[in-house]
């Protein structure tokens, strides 16, 4: 069986690994299909590290992807051989406390693919638990179901921002999770998406997409553009996409008064909070850490003609070219939002 290994920082190969073998109760053995890179991926490969997550032994890289189920183990009846699914990667301590009050992503105990030391899922099988493993119907493609995992972070972030039928949104960053941010909240009832982004070609790629309005944040600023469209009252619902600590300085003023701030990036290094200016217009924060209890969802609404996610695969690769296509990540081309790799 291959894998693609990161065997340490700035070194991963394609090596021949040990099967899976088959699954036990209440699991599933799954041929992958197709792969996504994610930024995390890229930074276990160039840095070593996130935070306090460290590669300290070869590794499996990714963890966005689909198949097809040629296995099932004992228990499992909602899934049959020859499903195509998609496979949340994530999986929670069963009995955790976090587990039983709802927010499992949180659970300190979590197996997450591709977050050292668990193997990712940039291999030729992998075994998987029924419970995190969906199917998808044959209209949602092996690319899109792939896709599904950035979307969760949208869709859970338009989620926990409560977006009501109507409401202005604005989105701070044009990358793959802030695309799929504005996405989720135009779906979830927001009447407009403002997105800025200082890549006018990346924001291009948003160009048709009904009710979501791209923002050069070169040319004009993203609070005084929205103020403009909605009478001088600002957007109900503010995500910040990039984690970029700049981003910080204005953001607590941006939404309207008594508006929502939705913390999607994750900055490196503590950013300013603006407490009083927050206080002063009735503000309230809430965080977004992966995504719980919506993958399901973001499977059926990715399914419908209200989202197109396939238009935002930008380069498919080969297997035996999994390496180029980390490499072409690292370009940083303006033009790129999702690479994949399929196997």
């Amino acid at each position: 069986m291959r894998a693609l290994v990161l065997q340490e920082k700035n070194r991963m190969s394609i090596e021949e690994v040990e099967p899976v073998g088959s699954p036990g109760p209440g699991e599933v053995r799954i041929a992958m299909h197709t792969v996504g890179i994610c930024a995390s991926d890229v930074h276990y490969w160039t840095d070593g590290k996130i935070g306090p997550f460290v590669v300290e032994e070869p590794m499996v890289l990714g963890h966005e992807g689909s198949g097809t189920v040629v296995e099932v183990g004992e228990g499992v009846t909602d899934l049959s051989p020859g499903d195509r699914v998609a496979m949340e990667p994530g999986v929670p301590n069963p009995s955790s406390r976090a587990v039983r009050e709802g927010n499992y992503n949180v659970d300190p105990d979590v197996q997450f693919w591709a977050t050292p030391p668990v193997d990712g899922c940039l291999t030729d099988e992998v075994i998987h638990p029924a419970s995190y493993t969906f199917k998808h119907p044959d209209s949602l493609s092996f690319a899109e179901g792939a896709l599904i995992e950035p979307f969760s972070v949208g869709m859970f972030a338009a989620t926990k921002a409560g977006i009501k039928p109507g409401d202005v949104a604005a989105v701070v960053g044009s990358g793959t999770i802030g695309i799929m941010t504005a996405i989720a909240a135009r779906a979830g009832g927001a009447s407009q998406v403002f997105i800025s982004d200082v890549l006018p070609e990346k924001l291009a790629l948003l160009d048709g997409l009904e009710g979501i309005i791209p923002v050069d944040a070169t040319k004009e600023d993203l609070g005084e553009r929205v103020r403009a469209e909605t009478g001088g009252w600002g957007p109900q619902v503010v995500f910040e996409a990039t984690g970029a600590a700049p981003a910080y300085k204005s953001l607590w003023s941006l939404p309207a008064p008594g508006g929502r701030i939705v913390l999607v990036g994750m900055p490196v290094d503590p950013v300013p909070f603006d407490i009083a200016t927050a206080q002063s217009r009735g503000i309230s924060l809430e965080t977004v850490f992966r995504y719980a209890n919506v993958y399901q969802k973001a499977i059926d609404l990715a399914a419908t003609d209200a989202v197109d996610l396939s238009r935002f695969v930008s380069e498919t690769f080969t297997f035996d070219n999994a390496v180029g296509a980390f490499e072409r990540f690292l370009e940083g081309r303006p033009t790129d939002v999702k690479l994949q790799i399929t196997l």
